[in-house]
């Protein structure tokens, strides 16, 4: 599997642990093409899964770099987890993957044969009820190009989003981790990296600081109101740290799971940690 890092995405999917082998062309070796493509979407929509498109510089947008053009032989759709219905265009969704390449389940003693099943064998509960799809937990959308191979088949790009499992439920909402990264490395420019997760129901900011430590206070404020500001979330814990104490993986995908532990377990040695409760 080769899926290329998104320079604009703070998460890029490269290294996801994904249950089937999905085939695109690289973007990042050379491979003869087009460069990918960038689409800026608008965050507000992401958090209703609703993919609108707006202008580069337009306020709440989002960079999004294509992951990749799907090659012959691969089928992907778009799923509403919880109707495992298909999704059009502009909504976001599951990524589901149909290839002759695909997984057949885990090298492993343990687990549930149903769970196996889900993962590796799911179906539509609509629509195209036939095919056997593989769900890779990861949200994301396609959009329709003009490229075509040469049997004339378009090829639509796909946009990786992050992973299901770290999207944060808040107020009733659904909010992606990179929304709300972006615009917190936005706020300053000593703010080289950033993650969050939640931790009880508060909202937790660890932002990487470049920069003289007699900032780390002040960044405070700042991360506070831009979250606000845009996302309407009170921030409940504000840690700052220095560059590297984020874990991310050899491909660039962020380990926030892992930096939930070593918060909770105290192991981040911070610059500077504020309370908001």
């Amino acid at each position: 599997m080769c899926i290329p890092q998104n320079p604009l995405r703070r998460t890029p999917i490269g290294g996801m642990a994904v249950i089937a082998t999905i085939l695109f062309c690289d973007m990042t070796s050379g491979t003869a093409g087009p460069d990918p493509t960038t689409v800026y979407v608008d965050m507000r929509a992401l958090r209703h899964d609703r993919v609108r498109l707006v202008e580069r510089g337009s306020p709440h947008s989002l960079p999004l770099m294509e992951s990749g053009k799907i090659l012959p032989g691969v089928k992907v759709i778009i799923a509403n987890t919880e109707t495992k219905g298909p999704l059009g265009d502009s909504h976001l969704g599951e990524i589901w993957v149909s290839s002759p390449h695909n997984a057949t389940g885990y090298y492993t003693v343990y687990g549930e044969e149903a769970l196996h099943t889900d993962h590796f064998n799911t179906r539509l509960c609509f629509g195209d009820t036939v095919t056997n799809w593989a769900r890779t937990g990861y949200l994301g959308f396609l959009r329709r190009t003009e490229l075509t191979d040469a049997s004339g088949e378009r090829h639509d790009a796909l946009y990786v989003v992050g992973s299901l499992d770290e999207t944060l439920e808040l107020r009733g909402m659904r909010y992606h981790p990179i929304d709300i990264e972006t615009s917190v490395i936005r706020a300053h420019k000593s703010i080289t990296e950033c993650a969050v997760f939640t931790w009880t129901n508060l909202l937790v900011v660890v932002a990487e600081l470049e920069g003289s430590e007699q900032e780390a206070p002040d960044l405070v404020a700042l991360v506070t109101n831009v979250v606000l500001e845009e996302h309407y979330l009170i921030v409940g814990v504000v840690v700052v740290v220095d560059p590297g104490v984020i874990p991310i993986k050899s491909r660039g995908e962020k380990q926030r799971m892992h930096l939930r532990d070593g918060f909770l377990a105290d192991q981040l040695d911070p610059i500077y940690v504020a309370y908001n409760m």
